[in-house]
This record gives C-alpha cells, structure tokens and sequence, in this order.
C-alpha cells in the first residue's frame, strides 16, 4: 500500500502531465484577436513563470521546463499571436515585436501577478528585453535563451529560406524528417523529443494534409527584405535594472561571443553561460539545460 506521501507525488504527477490551456484577447491594428496559453502548476500571483517560444515554434516546446518550474511556480507558456493555438494576423506586416510586446502584457495581466520571471528562447528572448527595459517593469528576472539585443544579418541569411514557405506533409513521419532538418542546431533532442515537436508543431488542413503550425505569412518580410532588417535593442538593454540570465549555444550565429560579451559588460551585466558544441539554440529540453534555469533563480531568488 502507498503512502500518504507515495499517493500525493502520484496524484501530482499525474496534474502535471498535461497543462491546462487558455485563450486570452490580445489588440493591434487588425482589432481583437485570442491568445492561446498553456498553464502549468498553481495559480500563485507571488511565483509566477512566462516561457516564451522562438520564431516559427510554439508554447508546448517548453512542457519538460514547465512541468520542473511548476513544481514551486505558477507557469504560463503563450502561442505568441500567429503560432500554434493563437489567432493569425489578416495584415502579415503586422506581425511585429512591438505587437508581440503589448499581447504578452495582456498575458502577463491575465496571471494576476505584479512581478513574473521570464524565460524567452530567441524572439521570445527579444519580447523579454523590450518588456524589462520598460519603466516600472513587471520583470523581476529575464532567462534569454541565445538571442541578444543585436541580430547579425548572417543569421537572417541563413533562415530566410525556410521562413515564409508553407510546406506540406503526408505523414507525420515526413514532417518530423523535416523539422529534424531545418531546427538540426536545436540541442540536444532525444527521439521523443522530436515526436513532441511534431505532434504539437503541426496542423492539419482541409484536404488532410499536415502543415506546419504558424501562419506562413510571418516570414515573407524577413524573407523579401532580410537584407534591410536591423534588429537593434542596445538602447533597451542599457534600460534593463533586473538580473538577467543568458544561455548561449557556443556556435551561435545569433549570439556571438561579441554580443554576448558586451551583454555581460553594459545594461544589467547579465550572466552569461556558453554550452560547448551547441549552435542557435539551446533546446533547454535536457535535464542539464533545465538546472541551469532552475538553478540560477534558485541563486537569484529574491
């Protein structure tokens, strides 16, 4: 017979194999539009969490970080609008960081919490530093997950030919090869992982076809201008007054050393940890990647 204790770790487990998941309204120049987030642990206004995904990904490549935050926070992981669960623009060019930034703000209200933590992987890292940098920001700490304040055009390069195409797949199998390929710097990744990514990273259309899980129209200014686009958030940086951490794939062309360098030097003079042999970006799907978030707001903890 289980224990007392044996039966509450189980019935705990079995709370956080599954988030339960929300939608919340979001405005810009296209009018109202919902935002879809999934919701782990106990609603506790005092230790809340936001995960925030990268460009073309969605709120459930967080669920193995979610699930250990959970168990002493409150967590929220947004479909940032155009992805996953969240509603699609009607005008593409409105697909912008300073939309991105006032939709979480509605998320973050919608946790009922006067301070979050933040973790954000690449455009989620972005939406992190413009909500930190501003006054009285409800960020009381920022994890950016390879991504900094300046993207070099290189970077844009290189993925401005998958962005804005809307391939289809007759199988799950056929995506999953995909998305091996196309996110092959994203690691480590178990086999498992790979299927989470495909199961929760597609769609499936009308003639029975899967497609990928965001709207294809989010790429086609960055793939038709990439040459012009100039990410620069140095201003915002030297704003940001809360403890910062940064986790940067050693390979990176999205975080040089450079940029992270001087991330470590000006602004909130982040922590700055390099994982060897790791290009853009850092699953955070391993146990080790996990300790280095948990572990460091467990140091910084306020």
């Amino acid at each position: 017979m289980k224990s007392g204790a044996a039966i509450k770790e189980s019935v705990m487990e079995d709370i956080q194999s599954e988030p339960a998941l929300h939608k919340v309204l979001g405005y810009g120049p296209d009018g109202y539009h919902e935002i879809a987030y999934a919701e782990w642990g106990n609603p506790d206004p005092q230790q809340t969490v936001i995960c925030v995904h990268g460009l073309t990904r969605n709120a459930r490549d967080f669920d193995k970080l979610a699930r250990r935050l959970a168990e002493n926070n409150h967590v929220l992981c947004p479909d940032v609008v155009g992805r996953g669960n969240s509603d699609w623009l009607a005008d593409h060019s409105h697909y912008t960081l300073d939309q991105f930034a006032a939709d979480q703000r509605q998320v973050i209200a919608r946790s009922g919490a006067n301070t979050v933590d933040w973790v954000g992987t690449s455009m989620g890292g972005l939406i992190g530093i413009v909500l930190a940098s501003e006054k009285r920001s409800p960020l009381r700490r920022l994890v950016i997950n390879d991504i900094g304040p300046f993207i070099p055009v290189a970077a844009v390069r290189r993925i401005k030919d998958y962005l804005g195409v809307d391939p289809e797949f007759s199988s799950l199998d056929e995506a999953e090869a995909y998305l091996r390929q196309i996110y092959a710097q994203t690691i480590p990744m178990t086999d498992e992982d790979w299927t989470h990514y495909t199961q929760h990273g597609l769609r499936m259309d009308e003639q029975g076809k899967y497609r990928l899980h965001s709207d294809p129209k989010i790429g086609e200014t960055i793939k038709r201008y990439w040459a012009f686009m100039h990410v620069n958030l140095w201003s915002r940086w030297d704003r940001i007054e809360c403890p910062v951490l940064v986790i940067r794939g050693e390979k990176s062309d999205f975080l040089t050393e450079s940029i992270a360098q001087r991330m470590a030097t000006t602004g909130p003079k982040a922590e700055v940890i390099t994982i060897p042999d790791i290009g853009h970006h850092p699953s955070l799907q391993s146990q080790e990647q996990i300790s280095m978030i948990t572990d460091w707001f467990d140091k910084s903890a306020i």
